[in-house]
């Protein structure tokens, strides 16, 4: 991820002042690391099928408001911030599918952040909730695994940078990758050759 006109040392200094309570710096920040936010967004969207319309620039949106609201935010490095960042679109895309499968089902009104710019298929908030829930079972395993995928897969973040917020070396994490790549294929696959 290239960070526009911002070293990467100049981000991590930004975060460490938003985390002290830098408003300043908050304010700052938010141009420096946008694109870099739309591209994880779309990476996001590229794991959707060709008709979905889920716009990219509402997720980030939210997510970064969402990450703005923390009273204590604790963003340590620019690596560790995209991994929050993604995580944090990964829920607002779970929250998103279960709200509509709910109302789907008779499930009442419900608040949706995205519901106005969005426009997701029943088969497609099955398939987000699916994952969620087969990446939970791979935490309740192996967290770290878990958050190798999350950073890797929803965040683009590359070897190195996921071994700096985890604290292990970028052979780890690729082993990790390479384990949880598999028993997530295996897990969604279900039992026999069928999809679940």
């Amino acid at each position: 991820m290239n960070i526009p006109s911002a070293s990467p040392q100049k981000v991590t200094q930004l975060l460490t002042s938003v985390s002290e309570g830098d408003q300043a710096a908050l304010t700052e920040l938010a141009p420096l690391v946008y694109e870099d936010l739309r591209r994880l967004a779309h990476r996001y969207m590229q794991a959707e099928r060709a008709d979905h319309t889920l716009q990219a620039t509402a997720l980030v949106n939210e997510a970064y408001l969402r990450m703005a609201d923390q009273t204590k935010a604790s963003w340590q490095t620019r690596a560790h911030f995209f991994a929050i960042a993604a995580r944090t679109m990964r829920q607002i895309l779970v929250n998103y599918a279960k709200s509509y499968r709910a109302q789907k089902r008779g499930g009442g009104d419900q608040k949706v952040e995205l519901e106005a710019v969005a426009l997701i298929s029943p088969a497609q908030s099955q398939e987000i909730i699916e994952l969620h829930e087969v990446l939970a079972q791979l935490a309740v395993l192996d967290e770290r695994k878990a958050r190798v995928v999350e950073m890797k897969y929803f965040g683009g973040l590359s070897y190195e940078e996921i071994a700096a917020v985890l604290g292990v070396s970028a052979i780890t994490v690729r082993r990790d990758w390479e384990f949880a790549r598999l028993w997530l294929y295996a897990e969604l696959r279900g039992p026999g050759d069928g999809a679940r």
